[in-house]
């Protein structure tokens, strides 16, 4: 019997490689490629426990190289592709859109024409684009995003990956190409680049640096635990219908400042600090263009059709995620520092 052949682009950056730990455990029987380039968040210290296993490929290439992804096509044979590679982080949207372009979108369509090119016919195949909320927009105090809300992307980030989310479709219905996009909410959990609020706040209550909160900090946005978000990408991938969109998220509304104070008061307890003592670091800055107010998912489609729903509480996975990082003070200093590129001449010369 063949074995399925996923490819899985942006494997060591956070959300992949949870998704690519999941399948590599779950299905032996498939073989799981892990493409990356390898840039500042692609971190495969995140995956050492799966590196040596017989099902498992690390591939170093950039989507943006059109005839080095159409050589790993040609050679690997990929039956599926789960597309997570991208450019998410929004303040440097705004200082580079360029980027933004380049990865999410012309990145988006070097794989698009890839499986167009060396997929004989389409039988088993399928093309799974996973993107964001932001491409609807802003809400107001009321409402949720649906999977028929019409795009309104508001950053360059959110517009490059509006505009994948566009292409993946096109291909769909012009070239026959079998795809399921999912819109997914803010994600956090364990490995995630400090980049993010989450693991930024951490690491910066740690070292008692400044908490900087754009604005009044009065921006509402639904959290999703990592690991319930590969969960939900599985049943997607193997249970979803082509040509479907799912959203994707926490059912777990939190306006930023009183996610702060929580995380504040936890770290307080977990460092053996006096209560209080953190929140002391919160210091406002002004807010950054275009920020959208509210973003809230719903996640009924992909609940009722399919089963999912987020199984860690929020207060859970905000506790398992401090706990993790705070038991993984090498990998911080190592992402932080830019040591953990070292990780890869070492393993893979």
């Amino acid at each position: 019997m063949k074995k399925n052949r996923i490819l899985i682009t942006g494997g060591a950056g956070f959300i992949a490689s949870h998704v690519i730990r999941l399948f590599v455990n779950k299905y032996p029987d498939y073989h799981i490629f892990n493409l990356d380039a390898l840039t500042y968040a692609g971190n495969l210290e995140s995956l050492k426990d799966v590196e040596n296993y017989e099902n498992y490929t690390f591939l170093k290439a950039d989507i943006n190289n059109a005839e080095a992804i159409n050589e790993l096509f040609e050679k690997y044979k990929f039956d599926n592709v789960i597309h997570l590679a991208a450019e998410s982080h929004v303040d440097r949207s705004i200082n580079d859109p360029l980027i933004f372009v380049k990865t999410n979108i012309i990145g988006t369509l070097n794989l698009l024409n890839a499986a167009k090119k060396y997929w004989s016919d389409y039988t088993n195949k399928l093309f799974y684009h996973i993107s964001t909320d932001e491409v609807y927009g802003t809400l107001g105090e009321e409402g949720l995003f649906t999977e028929s809300t019409a795009y309104d992307p508001n950053s360059p980030y959110s517009a490059s990956k509006a505009g994948s989310d566009h292409f993946v479709r096109a291909y769909g219905e012009t070239y026959g190409i079998p795809y399921i996009i999912s819109n997914c909410s803010n994600n956090y959990g364990p490995n995630q680049f400090p980049e993010k609020l989450i693991p930024l706040f951490i690491n910066n209550i740690v070292n008692k640096k400044e908490l900087p909160v754009y604005g009044d900090g009065k921006y509402t946005r639904d959290w999703l635990f990592v690991k319930d978000h590969a969960e939900a990408i599985d049943l997607a991938f193997h249970k979803g219908e082509i040509k479907e969109t799912y959203n994707i998220g926490g059912f777990n509304e939190w306006q930023n400042i009183d996610l702060i104070h929580l995380l504040c008061e936890l770290m307080d307890k977990k460092l053996d600090r006096k209560q209080g003592e953190s929140a002391k670091l919160i210091s406002h800055v002004n807010d950054r263009p275009g920020h959208d107010k509210r973003y809230a998912i719903d996640a009924s489609k992909i609940n009722k059709e399919l089963g999912w729903k987020p199984n860690v509480s929020f207060e859970q996975g905000l506790e398992k995620t401090i706990d993790w990082y705070l038991s993984n003070t090498a990998w911080l200093e190592n992402v932080t520092s830019g040591k953990y590129q070292e990780y890869y001449k070492k393993q893979y010369k």
